[in-house]
């Protein structure tokens, strides 16, 4: 098993573990996105898992998955009453993480996912499902928990594919400005440049041109900053907070 998939199937059952005991109350109350409920987060990681699901199954086919399919999901799933959000929720992404576990090494070296104008192999493919999975199964705990953390194992995986959801993400603010953060736990060294009308996100050597870092962080609170879930932040990263809104 990769280490992604490893790391996916540890959130799933964490995901699992935490939301097997809520009850209707529970579930209604307001996830991180205040917006959203811990019920609707479910249900985002339940047809998130049926649409990558039939993505899957479809790029085995070489076939590609119609337009509409992803948005008559969506309209299924926000029908649902919230006990179905849960427990459909659940399953759906225990069935995903299965089927995953279930290819053979041929299949998973030939497979391509395609998504819109993204074409991803396995290990992507699994990487941006657990990157998603990590952050909203911490939606969901820090409803309940004020103090929950990522788990280092899944930050491990994390902190290496952050590229791709900082580059869709990412909001110029009008300013001019290199940024350098350095994270520990794991360590690594990151550089956000700034310009009026763009933003930069890459990963840097730890011997790095830059120099010192302007600030360091644990790898776990730089991950929920990138993904817009660090409140509140203090320093040079509070300068960044407008910059990743979060997807």
């Amino acid at each position: 098993m990769s280490e992604q998939l490893a790391a996916l199937r540890l959130s799933s059952d964490r995901l699992r573990e935490l939301a097997d005991v809520l009850d209707d109350r529970a579930l209604a109350r307001s996830a991180y996105p205040t917006d959203w409920s811990v019920a609707d987060v479910l249900s985002h990681i339940g047809s998130g898992a049926v649409i990558m699901a039939r993505r899957l199954e479809d790029s085995l086919r070489g076939l590609e998955t119609p337009d509409a399919f992803a948005p008559a999901v969506w309209d299924e799933w926000n029908a649902k009453k919230d006990p179905a959000k849960a427990a459909d929720g659940l399953a759906a992404d225990r069935a995903y993480v299965e089927r995953l576990e279930a290819l053979n090494e041929a299949e998973r070296a030939s497979l391509v996912f395609v998504m819109g104008p993204l074409r991803l192999g396995f290990d992507d493919a699994v990487s941006l499902r657990l990157n998603e999975h990590a952050l909203h199964t911490w939606d969901v705990e820090v409803a309940f928990n004020p103090s929950a953390v990522i788990p280092d194992a899944i930050v491990a995986e994390v902190i290496d594919h952050l590229e791709m959801i900082a580059g869709f993400t990412a909001r110029p603010t009008g300013a001019t400005e290199t940024v350098v953060v350095a994270t520990t736990d794991p360590e690594r060294r990151f550089r956000v440049s700034l310009t009026p009308d763009a933003v930069s996100f890459a990963a840097a050597p730890a011997a790095s041109a830059d120099g010192d870092a302007d600030t360091t962080v644990p790898a776990e609170q730089w991950i929920r900053l990138v993904y817009g879930r660090l409140d509140p932040a203090d320093g040079v990263l509070q300068k960044l907070v407008p910059v990743f809104p979060g997807p």
